[in-house]
């Protein structure tokens, strides 16, 4: 090998190594090994910049956004609500199915990372409503989230960043559903073995921040059943509503009617105001119900076109001038520019209309409030205690019709390559933007900038592996030991060697520490390099076995309570199934010749 060569190996085992020991931000990790490179004149200044000015990096931005959008405006949430079901338990296989099954369709077309960003919260609070466990699914999402990935080539970022890569090798730039005849049989394939063999490997763990029944603070709440809501024409039972985990639904009004004592066959109907008792994070959730809206913040309009509203707990003061008046009568939505969606008494649950209730000293308000809420109101004497609930921001229903039309549009125009996948993300990305749907410090917020910095500097280290020669020398090691299984197992080896790269570090790191390694082997094999550039995408992308080998496994690893090795357990079986499946897969669509 080169001198060149050496200092590549040098650097990349010092990475692999830094990144496996877990210590530093992957970013800085990958940046300080493209710097070294070019310090020690493995890259020019070219090669060291390549990266930023890569398009894979401004689609996976706009992507990002447009998956926040689909967060804060809850799009598709009656869909996910309709597909979860509600409190009645089925069986387990069925209920892992709904969850796997969707997941990965949707995960095809919008990036990995955001969309288990946007569906991870929504399974927990369900589980959290219904009294399931969210450990029990919320690993097989991400792995069908992950699968659903694979099926595009704009299902994740590693896929962009491949296909660039691919581009720049001149092999020609895949399309959007180039890979998707092998993508699909290899998630239909694992998600029904997570259907199948998941309750059996999967472990009830229990999550961070469960506590026991009862030791929580209950707040009284009311909501309404909205106009057109999927739940109007159901009973309780078929809504949900009925054996709900940590709220109890208390009564029911219509037309002046009282109905106190709920059972599960009773109808509903729009109009009807259902008062709930439960603790705080329980009627957050109810916020979130598709279908179900606050029948105090209902009728309030400038709030609701409010982007920047949010959650906030405010405790009346003991000389406040709320004290013995009610919502109604103190014209609470006027004089404060917020509406109370729930009230929490010590040792009492409250009875009546919210709008009634005679406010005391010490109540705890669930306020729905303007930005401007905490700074005003946290020295008032109107309230002892102001504390913003910023990790849980309420819904902006509104625009949710037309987040969900911009992701059907960037499907469509893509998908038929009527616009190219740059221009159609970025322009709806923008119009986002520009109709207020998305601000900027929301756009800001979606982007994850670290992934986007690992992707820039990730070119400077593929780079130096192919061209100082360390990629053909790593090659030749790779055709001698496999030689002898002919193309399927060169094939084989190169996407273990990726899925166990992709295990240690991460994914997009692996593809580019990979990619020219694979065409090394193609041109010692004296085969297509295209079938091995491919088989990298599912090497780099397919991780089951850790929790750090794919971002979406890391944000699962804490949500559900799970211990390291919780991953192999169920991850072993998906491995062992792609690793046999894709070499045979990938020939049928990409001959070697």
């Amino acid at each position: 090998m080169t001198i060149d060569a050496w200092i590549t190996l040098a650097v990349v085992v010092v990475t692999v190594g830094v990144l496996i020991l877990d210590r530093f931000s992957p970013m800085l990790v990958m940046g300080g090994a493209v710097i070294s490179l070019y310090v020690l004149g493995v890259i020019d200044q070219d090669q060291l910049l390549a990266g930023m000015a890569n398009e894979s990096l401004a689609i996976v931005a706009a992507l990002y956004v447009l998956a926040g959008a689909a967060d804060i405006t809850g799009a598709f949430e009656g869909v996910t609500s309709k597909i979860l079901g509600g409190a009645t338990r089925s069986r387990p296989r069925g209920e892992l199915f709904r969850v796997c099954g969707p997941s990965a369709a949707v995960s095809a077309f919008i990036a990995n990372t955001p969309l288990v960003a946007m569906l991870a919260p929504r399974v927990v609070r369900w589980c959290r409503r219904t009294g399931r466990s969210p450990s029990l699914y919320l690993m097989p999402l991400s792995y069908a989230v992950i699968l659903g990935g694979s099926m595009t080539m704009i299902g994740t970022s590693v896929n962009l960043f491949v296909n660039d890569l691919i581009d720049k090798a001149g092999l020609g730039r895949l399309s959007v559903f180039a890979i998707f005849g092998i993508g699909f049989p290899l998630t239909v394939g694992c998600v029904l073995l997570m259907v199948l063999l998941g309750p059996r490997l999967l472990k009830d763990r229990a999550t961070p921040g469960e506590v026991l029944a009862g030791t929580e603070r209950e707040f009284t709440v009311e909501m309404t059943i909205a106009v057109n809501s999927a739940l109007a024409g159901s009973t309780v039972a078929e809504a949900g509503l009925r054996n709900l985990d940590g709220v109890f639904l208390v009564e029911v009004e219509r037309a002046d009617k009282v109905i106190a004592a709920v059972g599960p066959d009773e109808p509903l109907t729009a109009g009807d105001r259902l008062v709930f008792v439960g603790n705080l994070a329980r009627v957050l959730d109810l916020q979130r119900m598709s279908g179900l809206i606050s029948a105090e913040a209902r009728h309030f309009d400038d709030l609701a076109r409010n982007p920047q509203r949010q959650f906030v707990e405010a405790v009346i003061g003991a000389g406040s001038p709320l004290i013995g008046t009610s919502l109604k009568a103190s014209g609470f939505r006027r004089r404060y520019g917020s509406a109370v969606v729930a009230i929490h008494r010590a040792s009492e649950q409250l009875k009546g209309k919210l709008g009634d209730v005679r406010l005391r000293a010490g109540d705890v308000l669930l306020v729905l409030a303007g930005p401007d809420f905490h700074q005003r109101y946290r020295e008032h004497r109107d309230f002892a205690v102001v504390s913003p609930l910023n990790q849980d921001r309420p819904i902006r229903r509104e625009h949710a019709r037309t987040v969900e039309l911009a992701i059907a549009a960037l499907i469509v125009l893509a998908g038929t390559g009527l616009l190219d996948l740059l221009q159609v993300s970025l322009l709806i990305a923008f119009g986002l933007i520009v109709a207020r749907i998305v601000t900027l410090r929301d756009a800001r917020r979606f982007i994850d900038a670290n992934v986007l910095l690992l992707m820039a500097t990730s070119f400077g280290l593929g780079m130096a592996v192919e061209q100082s020669g360390l990629a053909a020398s790593l090659a030749n090691l790779v055709v001698n030991s496999a030689a002898p299984l002919g193309d399927y197992g060169l094939l084989a080896a190169v996407l273990a060697a990726t899925m166990l790269v992709t295990e240690v570090i991460s994914n997009t790191a692996a593809a580019a520490l990979m990619f020219p390694i694979a065409i090394a082997v193609a041109e010692q094999a004296g085969a297509d390099p295209m079938p091995f550039a491919v088989v990298v995408i599912f090497g780099a992308t397919l991780s089951f076995l850790t929790p750090i080998g794919y971002q979406t496994n890391t944000m699962v690893w804490a949500m559900g309570g799970y211990r390291y090795t919780d991953f192999a357990r169920l991850g072993a079986l998906l491995t062992l199934f792609v690793l046999v499946a894709t070499p045979v897969l990938v020939p049928v669509f990409f001959p070697f010749h």
